[in-house]
């Protein structure tokens, strides 16, 4: 087995602002795992936000070379748990290992990673496309330029009834809203009521965690479903959200890979929340391992690919949000300087 590492500068088509910051370039690390003339890839994103550096993960994997290097498993749930002990506080590291052991896993059995699971993908879920925070002109504009079907739309502002009323004037597509824990109990409950009417499907995370006692009056009395996203972080995240909200994004790079994740899905549906994958602004590499969750998806937001002017992989195929798996066994990523 051998540890490759790639870090590049994802450059941004547009400056993306939510209501905690905005940015023009995205830092990521995509990990690859060769065994022979096979490669599985994964990724993780360098986000301040969450104290994630590319020198910190790559010094990360490094201190790990020769344990994951002489490592023998036969599938991927193991060489997680082999890992677990070094990698529990580093999730973002954690998630880039675990996503290459499942698509190399996924190689070595000449499968597409969803097959290998024994899934069949059916009628699935479309991606949004995400409309980051700007003027309303600026918006209106990046909405007219990306025709789709389903947009989320990142809110926080003094004015964000008006963005949503400005953008709905334009199109008669689904939106999602995503507060970024920006507004109030009161405020959430409020707005539910006028976004319901102007076409709104879900309220993402309009809260800070901090504020999760009150989430229980805001489900209680809001007009739409409440997901959470800074709510759901980890594994022992999903019970506590169980009465708090009425589903659950789940985030591969926040909770650790795709093992947890899948694990995270099962509990959720077990408690009867509605569930939701979401990406970090990363590359087709970590968008294709999204992709092969979606026949246990009720929503998914996996556009962050689609957000960039230099991808350096190729992946899943995305048209007005349809997701079209690529041929071949794993999940179908690859660098394109490969």
């Amino acid at each position: 087995m051998q540890l490759k590492l790639h870090p590049f500068q994802l450059e941004l088509r547009h400056t993306f602002r939510i209501a905690h910051g905005a940015r023009t370039h995205q830092p990521s690390l995509v990990v690859e795992l060769k065994d022979g003339e096979l490669s599985g890839y994964g990724e993780a994103t360098a986000t301040s936000y969450y104290g994630q550096s590319l020198d910190r993960m790559q010094a990360i994997l490094e201190g790990l070379r020769s344990k994951i290097e002489s490592s023998h498993w036969e599938n991927a749930e193991d060489f997680w748990e082999m890992m677990r002990p070094d990698l529990n506080d580093h999730p973002f590291v954690q998630c880039a290992l675990d996503v290459a052991a499942h698509d190399l896993a996924a190689r070595r059995a000449g499968k597409p990673l969803y097959a290998h699971w024994g899934l069949h993908p059916g009628k699935l879920p479309l991606t949004n496309y995400t409309i980051g925070i700007a003027s309303i002109e600026e918006m209106i504009a990046k909405m007219q330029v990306m025709p789709w079907p389903v947009y989320k739309i990142k809110l926080g502002t003094d004015y964000d009834l008006d963005i949503i009323r400005a953008l709905r004037a334009h199109t008669d597509a689904v939106f999602r809203v995503d507060a970024n824990c920006a507004w109030t109990p009161r405020q959430t409950i409020d707005l539910s009521n006028e976004l319901m009417h102007l076409g709104v499907e879900f309220i993402e995370q309009p809260m800070s965690p901090a504020d999760d006692e009150s989430m229980k009056e805001v489900v209680r009395d809001s007009a739409l479903p409440i997901i959470a996203d800074e709510s759901c972080q980890r594994e022992d995240d999903i019970e506590k959200c169980a009465g708090r909200f009425h589903g659950v994004n789940i985030k591969l790079m926040k909770c650790g890979g795709l093992t947890p994740a899948l694990r995270m899905i099962r509990q959720a549906k077990a408690l009867g929340l509605q569930v939701m994958v979401g990406c970090m602004t990363e590359s087709s590499v970590g968008i294709a391992a999204i992709a092969h969750l979606l026949p246990l998806l009720d929503y998914v937001d996996m556009d962050g690919a689609l957000l960039l002017k230099n991808d350096p992989a190729t992946g899943v195929h995305i048209d007005q949000g349809i997701i079209e798996y690529a041929e071949g066994p794993g999940t179908g990523a690859a660098l394109k300087q490969d």
